[in-house]
């Protein structure tokens, strides 16, 4: 099979499309002929060595496809099946193999290239806006990066679920498109605490959902409310530095998170159900997936520079 392997850390230029020994699945594991890879910020980290990862090695954790055999002791998937994963170690190939326990069906209806898209991001969109800060009626909640790929489906969800959103976007562009998603107001990053204030009556927001991190973290907990929660679920700007936590006092007895998918998938009950959601609301259309760009295998480092430089929207794919 034709895959991107990585020999040493560092650049995109070290992902090298090459012939690649055809992976064969273990006890408990699906072999899939992937449709689509989704790229994603965890897979610079790890090319970069700020995630150490032992080479040679194929990058990429999400994807789509369709099976091709099952390994021993696999009874819910059989070959044809359509399957998609946020968990597949070497996802940036012809050929994936993954545990069964990180696959999910995908029905019929939902293109194979939406269900790689939206794995990552769409589970991750659902748990912060159903499970660590449930929004409700009424919610108002601060989303940063919103034309980014969970910031659209963020921002549709707490829509759905009947919410106020205040979207942060660094262009009229991306601001226009968060808009398109649901977006109540848009705002940039110098002046959305502000603009949250101003909404609220001075109050603050409910809740803010933090995927840029550093550059965006003491505005973010100036934007909220007394007891409001922050929600830092990521760091594509850098990593948050120590501080010190009389910082929530002064601020209003506020709440600070820092979840990750993994803990919010951990049971196969819950992964199910947060994947079944997304694809029924992708086949009822009630969910839109902004593809922002697909991208050949061969150009893997291509896309790795335009997501890190914020030159996109929505999500990218490699298609093989």
């Amino acid at each position: 099979m034709r895959a991107i392997v990585i020999s040493e850390l560092g650049g995109p230029e070290q992902m090298v499309l090459a012939d690649h020994p055809d992976p064969v699945p273990g006890p408990g594991q699906v072999l899939v002929q992937v449709a689509a890879a989704g790229v994603n910020f965890i897979d610079i980290y790890r090319r970069s060595g700020v995630y150490p990862q032992p080479v040679p090695y194929v990058p990429g954790s999400e994807g789509a496809g369709t099976v091709v055999a099952v390994g021993d002791g696999v009874a819910e998937f059989a070959a044809g099946d359509h399957v998609a994963w946020a968990e597949g170690p070497g996802s940036y190939a012809e050929l994936a193999v993954v545990d069964a326990r990180w696959a999910v069906p995908v029905p019929g209806g939902v293109d194979l290239k939406a269900a790689a898209a939206v794995m990552l991001q769409g589970l991750t969109a659902h748990y912060l806006c159903h499970s660590t800060f449930p929004v409700a009626e009424g919610t108002v909640a601060v989303v940063h990066a919103a034309a980014g790929g969970v910031g659209l489906l963020l921002t549709q969800m707490i829509k759905g679920l009947g919410g106020t959103v205040i979207a942060t976007t660094s262009s009229a562009d991306k601001a226009a498109l968060a808009r398109q998603a649901g977006a109540d107001f848009t705002a940039g990053y110098a002046d959305f605490s502000a603009v949250a204030r101003e909404v609220t009556g001075g109050r603050g927001a409910d809740v803010v959902f933090d995927g840029v991190g550093k550059d965006t973290f003491d505005s973010s907990l100036s934007a909220l409310r007394p007891r409001g929660m922050m929600v830092l679920f990521g760091g594509s700007s850098g990593q948050v530095p120590p501080f010190n936590p009389q910082r929530l006092n002064s601020g209003g007895s506020l709440f600070l998170t820092r979840p990750t998918l993994g803990h919010y998938i951990a049971d196969r009950t819950e992964l199910l159900w947060r994947s079944g959601d997304l694809f029924r609301w992708i086949g009822k259309g009630e969910l839109n997936v902004r593809v922002g760009a697909e991208y050949p295998l061969a150009d893997a480092g291509r896309a790795h520079e335009d997501l890190a430089g914020r030159r996109t929207t929505g999500k990218l794919i490699l298609v093989p």
